[in-house]
């Protein structure tokens, strides 16, 4: 089974969240409270959490690694089908205004930390 190094270097899924003007901390209040353990559980691999602070405001930027696209999948589709991430899904969406997602490739000379 690959560690968390090996999952990073494949590839990086960033999720970019818009939310609605003045959401952040009630967006990030819930998340903690009721998304963050089912996601962390179904996902495994938190690369990392962010808010911005200086440009585009009201972003949540999250990063998750994973070892394939199929592996993507299969717990994107686990995490839909979770009974607790549907209950917080339906408080959270009213806070967001868009999503972007990108998939990011590691260079080839990048190690991880």
């Amino acid at each position: 089974m690959a560690d968390a190094r090996e999952r990073l270097t494949r590839f990086v899924d960033q999720r970019t969240y818009t939310l609605h003007n003045g959401n952040v901390q009630k967006f990030l209040k819930l998340y903690e409270e009721q998304g963050l353990a089912v996601q962390v559980q179904i996902l495994g691999n938190m690369v990392g959490y962010y808010f911005t602070d200086i440009g585009q405001l009201n972003q949540i930027v999250h990063l998750w690694g994973y070892t394939s696209m199929d592996d993507r999948w299969e717990r994107r589709k686990a995490l839909q089908a979770s009974p607790e991430w549907q209950a917080y899904a339906v408080q959270m969406r009213p806070l967001v205004q868009s999503i972007e997602n990108k998939i990011l490739i590691p260079a080839p000379f990048f190690k991880v930390p």
